[in-house]
C-alpha cells in the first residue's frame, strides 16, 4: 500500500518542497511539490535522492560504546550512561564542540546545540563556519552591528546580478536559500536583465552569464576596491544612496581608502583588464536595480572579510542596499519581533582568545583549524573532551591527519551523527539520530537568509520506531551535563528555555507580550513535542506572530500546519533603520578593523604570482563530506579530480594523474583537462578522502577521491574572521604514475 508525504528536502540551503511517496512504512521516492510555495516544484538531484539518504543501510540505528578498541552496538540506556561517565570526569570549560554545516539544516542543530554549549560553560566552541561564511558575518557585524543581519539578492526583481566567487547553478545558492536559483536567472534575463559571474572557472553559472570575469584566486577583495575607486572618480556613487544617506557613516573615509585602488594599479594583481573593471562598475551604477551576491570563493581567501565587506559597500554606494531589486535584509518567520530603533552595543571580537595560538573569539567560536592544536598541546586548559555534531571536520578541516592523531588522545569523545565516518570512528560513544522522514522540519536557520520571506513545516513522514528523536537525543545530553541524571525527562531542557524566553519577553516594555503573566503565555503552547511549543512560542513571538492571541490573524505553529504547502509572507522589504545594532543607529560603512584591512592589502599589489593557486568547486550531486555514499549520487560529473588548463597539462606532462604538494602535505589525483579554467589555476574539490580504515561507508569508499584539506596545514588564515584560506592555495604541480 503505497501514500504521498510532504516535506521539507534538508539536504540544501534550497530547502525545495518534496512529495515523497511512501510503501511499506519506508519512503521510495521523492518529486518536486508543484505546490510548494517557496520551490513550486523544483527539484534537484540530491532531493531526488531522498529515499536512498533515508534508507541507506550504512546509517547507524543503534548507538555505539568503545569497548577496548572496538566500537559496539548498546542500548540507548547504556550509551547515555556511557556519557554520562565520559563527559564527567572532565569539567566543562576543558570540553570541546564541534558543528557541522547539517546543523543548520534541522530543528535540533538550530535549537538544541546552543543548550549543550551553554551547559557546558565552555568557549572552546568550533564549527563549520570558519571554513565557510564567517567571513560574511564579520563584515555584517562591523557594517550593522549585527553578524547575523544577511543580505541576500533580491533575484525576483533584480536588473543586474553579479555572482563573485558562487555557483549557485550547482551549490542550488549558499547563504541566500533561493529554491530555483538557476530559474530565477533565466527569468532575470528574459525580461532583459543582466548576470555577470566572477570566477576563475567558467561554471555553469558563468556559462549561463551575460559576462564572465575570470580573476587570479583570491583577489576579490582588490577588484572589488578598485570598483568602487571607479564608482567615485567617474561620479556613478548614488547621491543619496538610495535613500539611506541620513542613515550610512563613514562615506568619505571608503572614499580616501579606494584612492589606494585604480584599476590601473590593480588590473596586474587580479589579472582583469582595466576596460573589464571600468565596465564592471559601470555596469552595476547603469542598473535601475542591482544585487552583489558572494559567497564561498570570496569568503574562504586571504582577505575574506575585506571581500566580503565590500561586495555590501559596493551595493550601498550604487544606492542597492535595502531596496527591492538590490541586496535586502530577510526577515524570517521565527526572528525577533522588530522593536522600534535604536543604538546597538556593535559588534566586537576578541572577548577571549584561544590557549595556544591566541585567536581571538569571532561570534563566540574559535578557528577550525586550531582544534588540533587546542588537544595535542599540553598544557593548563588542553582539550580533554569533544563533542561533534553533524561535523566531519578530518575531512572538512585543513590538516585532518595531525586532527584525526589528536581525536586519538582524547580522554573522551561524544558524536551526534547517523554515520560511522572518518571523524565519528574516534569516538567513544555515538549516538545516531534518525533518518530524515522521522523527524519534523523547520527551517529555524536558513528561512533568515531566505530571497522571499516563508514559513513551512515539515510532520514527521514516519513514526520513531523505539528510538530517540534528534532533538530528545540533545535535549539529553544537555541534561546529563546539567546533572540532571539519567533519568531526567527531556521535556526539562524545553521547559528551562520556554520559562526563560517568556520571563524575558514579558519583561521587556518593547515586546509584544510586554507585561503579561508567563503562565498565561505557557499555557497558551499547544500541547506536544518540546521543539513543537518552542517553535510555537518563536513563531508567536516573532515577525508575523499572533502575539499569544493579540493579533488573531497572526502566525502560530497550528496556522502554519494548516498550509502544508507553506504559507508565503511576501517579498523582502526595507529594514533600515529597525535592522541596525552599531553604536551610532546608522551603517558604520569604514569601521576600524577594516580600514586597517585595507591598508593590509594595497601592501600586496605588487606581489608577483606564484605558480599555481588551488580552489575548490561545487558539486551537484554533493554537499561537502555529504552524500558521498549514496548510489545515486556517485556518478556522473561527481568526481575528484584535478581540473587544469590544457596549457598548463601539456607543459607539465601530465596524463592520467597528478602530484599535488602543498603546504601541508601532498595527494595524487586523477587529471581532468579543461578549457573551462583559467591558466595557473587548479581546482580539487572539498570533503572527499573516504579511504580513511575504520568508517562505515561502502559506496563512498569505492570512489574515496583525496582529501583536499590535507595539503593545508591550517596556518593560513583571514585574520578578521579565522577562516581558513581554502582557495588561493599556492601549490607545486607534477606528473604521476599509477602505483603497479
Amino acid at each position: 500500500m503505497s501514500r504521498t508525504a510532504l516535506r521539507i528536502c534538508p539536504l540544501c540551503e534550497a530547502t525545495c518542497g518534496l512529495v515523497l511517496t511512501v510503501s511499506d512504512d519506508r519512503v521510495t521516492g521523492a518529486r518536486g511539490d508543484r505546490d510548494d510555495v517557496f520551490s513550486a516544484g523544483f527539484i534537484c538531484p540530491k532531493g531526488a535522492s531522498f529515499a536512498e539518504l533515508d534508507g541507506d543501510p550504512d546509517r547507524l540505528t543503534r548507538p555505539l560504546v568503545r569497548r577496548g578498541d572496538e566500537l559496539v552496538e548498546v542500548s540507548w540506556d547504556e550509551a547515555f550512561a556511557a556519557v554520562a561517565e565520559g563527559l564527567g570526569k572532565v569539567p566543562g570549560r576543558d570540553v570541546a564542540v564541534y558543528l557541522g554545516n547539517p546543523n543548520a539544516h534541522t530543528i535540533a542543530g538550530a535549537l538544541y546545540a546552543p543548550l549543550i554549549i551553554k551547559a557546558l560553560g565552555t568557549r572552546n566552541v568550533f564549527s563549520a563556519s570558519t571554513l565557510d561564511q564567517m567571513p560574511k558575518q564579520v563584515a555584517q557585524g562591523y557594517l550593522y552591528g549585527n553578524a547575523f543581519a544577511f543580505t541576500v539578492p533580491d533575484l525576483d526583481r533584480t536588473d543586474h546580478l553579479v555572482s563573485i566567487g558562487a555557483n549557485p547553478l550547482v551549490s542550488n545558492g549558499s547563504v541566500a536559500t533561493a529554491a530555483d536559483f538557476g530559474g530565477k536567472l533565466k527569468a532575470l534575463r528574459r525580461r532583459g536583465g543582466r548576470v555577470t559571474v566572477i570566477d576563475p572557472s567558467r561554471t555553469r553559472t558563468a556559462e549561463l552569464a551575460d559576462c564572465h570575469l575570470a580573476p587570479r584566486p583570491g583577489t576579490d577583495a582588490a577588484l572589488l576596491f578598485s570598483v568602487v575607486n571607479v564608482l567615485f572618480a567617474e561620479g556613478l556613487v548614488s547621491p543619496d544612496l538610495g535613500g539611506l544617506a541620513e542613515h550610512v557613516t563613514g562615506l568619505e573615509q571608503v572614499r580616501a581608502l579606494a584612492a589606494d585602488f585604480p584599476p590601473t594599479a590593480v588590473a596586474p594583481y587580479c589579472g582583469v583588464s582595466v576596460t573589464d573593471i571600468r565596465d564592471l562598475a559601470r555596469s552595476i551604477a547603469a542598473a535601475p536595480r542591482a544585487a552583489v551576491y558572494g559567497r564561498i570563493g570570496t569568503s574562504t581567501v586571504e582577505f575574506g572579510t575585506l571581500g566580503s565587506w565590500l561586495i555590501d559597500v559596493v551595493n550601498i554606494v550604487t544606492g542597492n542596499l535595502d531596496r527591492p531589486g538590490g541586496a535586502m535584509f530577510p526577515l524570517g518567520p521565527t526572528a525577533p519581533a522588530p522593536r522600534p530603533p535604536k543604538p546597538g552595543r556593535g559588534f566586537t571580537t576578541g572577548r577571549w582568545h584561544s590557549r595556544v595560538s591566541g585567536h581571538p573569539e569571532i561570534a563566540s567560536e574559535f578557528p577550525a583549524t586550531a582544534l588540533a592544536e587546542e588537544i595535542d598541546t599540553p598544557g593548563d586548559g588542553q582539550l580533554r573532551a569533544l563533542i561533534t555534531v553533524a561535523g566531519n571536520p578530518v575531512l572538512s578541516a585543513p590538516d585532518g591527519r595531525r586532527l584525526a592523531a589528536a581525536l586519538d588522545g582524547l580522554g573522551f569523545m561524544l558524536s551526534i551523527d547517523p554515520y560511522l565516518n572518518e571523524t565519528t570512528r574516534h569516538a567513544d560513544v555515538i549516538l545516531p539520530p534518525p533518518p530524515p522522514s522521522q523527524a519534523a522540519h523547520f527551517d529555524v536557520v536558513l528561512s533568515n537568509v531566505a530571497v522571499r520571506n516563508n514559513a513551512r513545516y515539515s510532520p514527521p513522514v514516519l513514526p520513531l520506531a523505539g528510538r530517540p528523536g534528534e532533538a530528545e537525543i540533545m535535549s539529553r545530553v544537555a541534561l546529563l551535563i546539567m546533572g540532571a541524571g539519567l533519568d531526567a525527562d527531556p521535556a526539562l531542557a524545553d521547559q528551562q528555555v520556554i520559562a526563560m524566553t517568556l520571563a524575558k519577553e514579558t519583561a521587556d516594555p518593547r515586546s509584544p507580550v510586554a507585561g503579561r503573566d508567563v503562565a498565561e503565555l505557557t499555557a497558551m503552547l499547544p500541547p506536544g513535542p518540546g521543539y513543537e511549543r518552542r517553535l510555537d512560542m518563536m513563531l508567536r513571538l516573532g515577525p508575523y506572530g499572533d502575539a499569544f492571541g493579540a493579533d488573531p490573524d497572526g502566525l502560530t505553529l497550528n496556522t502554519v500546519k494548516a498550509a502544508p504547502h507553506g504559507v508565503d509572507l511576501g517579498p523582502l522589504q526595507p529594514r533600515i533603520p529597525a535592522v541596525l545594532r552599531t553604536p551610532s543607529g546608522k551603517v558604520e560603512l569604514a569601521p576600524q578593523a577594516l580600514v586597517a584591512d585595507a591598508a593590509r592589502l594595497a601592501k600586496v599589489l605588487d606581489r608577483p604570482p606564484v605558480g599555481f593557486m588551488l580552489i575548490g568547486r561545487r558539486h551537484l550531486r554533493s554537499n561537502n563530506s555529504w552524500m558521498h555514499n549514496l548510489p545515486a549520487l556517485a556518478g556522473g560529473t561527481n568526481r575528484c579530480t584535478l581540473q587544469i588548463h590544457p596549457d598548463d597539462a601539456q607543459r607539465l606532462g601530465l596524463a592520467e594523474l597528478a602530484l599535488v604538494k602543498g603546504p601541508g602535505g601532498e595527494v595524487t589525483v586523477p587529471v581532468e583537462v579543461t578549457d573551462t579554467i583559467r591558466p595557473g589555476v587548479v581546482s580539487i574539490p572539498h570533503g572527499w578522502g573516504h579511504d580513511i580504515a575504520g568508517t562505515r561507508l561502502g559506496v563512498a569508499a569505492t570512489q574515496p577521491g583525496v582529501n583536499v584539506n590535507q595539503l593545508n596545514d591550517g596556518s593560513y588564515l583571514d585574520p578578521l574572521s579565522g577562516t581558513a584560506v581554502l582557495n588561493g592555495l599556492p601549490v607545486e604541480i607534477s606528473a604521476a604514475v599509477r602505483p603497479g
